[in-house]
């Protein structure tokens, strides 16, 4: 982990930040010394972060938005800004997923995601441009090996995930110009969070999903995080454009097959 002030002072600002991956990146922020803003839809849950991040020793502020709503993600940047002043490091990790055959998923399931993964990441991205330290601000996007690797059942994550790491690339290169740089990391199989849950449901599921993992282990919180600090830091200060898999090598076998994950709405 990081030296206790190696962020000490700089704003950074969780999309997402109320739980699993997204969570435990603010925490490491907040333990580096960082001010942290954590932003999602609960009022209830963006509190406890907030409150949990002070906890740790950290200036933290939690607001209540939907990435969903421009007029919400702007409104929460402002507040943010004119606490914190510039945006040193810019998280979007805002998701959902679930497995789903293509030919049961409805066209709402479909836009949910999409309207979440993708276009809530491209709210967040654009609105938050004006208030990105120049030069010198970080973006980090979170993917997924989805976005590369054609997954069963996940056709709507997969979809929404190769978006957002063609943004990350394209953002790169347009922003690097002032200086910012944009990366994405897409982790894999992470234990103790929603997601994992989600995706692997059952103990069966859960020791398939290990098994496709060349390290032959889950990927734990820290893993995360810590290459979230490594991107912010003057040591990946050349890294831009880059979308950086943190999944034990589990992406190098391909799309993982969700069909023994999967339960039929009918039999949940």
């Amino acid at each position: 982990m990081a030296e206790s002030s190696s962020f000490a002072g700089r704003h950074v600002f969780v999309a997402g930040g109320t739980s699993g991956i997204n969570l435990g990146i603010a925490q490491a922020f907040a333990r580096a010394g960082a001010h942290v803003v954590v932003m999602s839809r609960s009022p209830d849950k963006v509190q406890q972060a907030a409150e949990g991040l002070r906890a740790l020793g950290a200036q933290a502020l939690g607001i209540s938005a939907d990435v969903r709503d421009p007029a919400a993600v702007d409104a929460a940047l402002r507040q943010a800004h004119a606490q914190f002043g510039d945006i040193d490091v810019l998280v979007s990790g805002a998701a959902g997923n679930f497995i789903a055959p293509a030919a049961d998923l409805s066209p709402n399931g479909f836009k949910t995601v999409i309207d979440i993964d993708l276009n809530g990441s491209f709210h967040v991205l654009r609105l938050a441009y004006p208030m990105l330290k120049k030069p010198g601000a970080s973006v980090i996007n979170i993917s997924a090996p989805q976005g590369v690797n054609p997954t069963m059942y996940q056709v709507h994550a997969c979809a929404a995930k190769a978006g957002i790491d063609m943004m990350t690339r394209v953002l790169a290169m347009e922003w690097g110009e002032v200086g910012v740089r944009v990366n994405a990391i897409a982790p894999g199989p992470i234990g103790d969070t929603e997601g994992m849950r989600r995706l692997a449901p059952t103990p069966e599921a859960l020791a398939n999903a290990v098994a496709t993992v060349p390290l032959q282990r889950m990927g734990t919180l820290d893993d995360i995080a810590n290459m979230a600090l490594f991107l912010s830091s003057p040591q990946a200060g050349y890294v831009t454009g880059a979308v950086i898999p943190v999944d034990g090598g589990s992406s190098l076998r391909g799309g993982r097959d969700m069909r023994a994950s999967y339960v039929p709405r009918s039999a949940a």
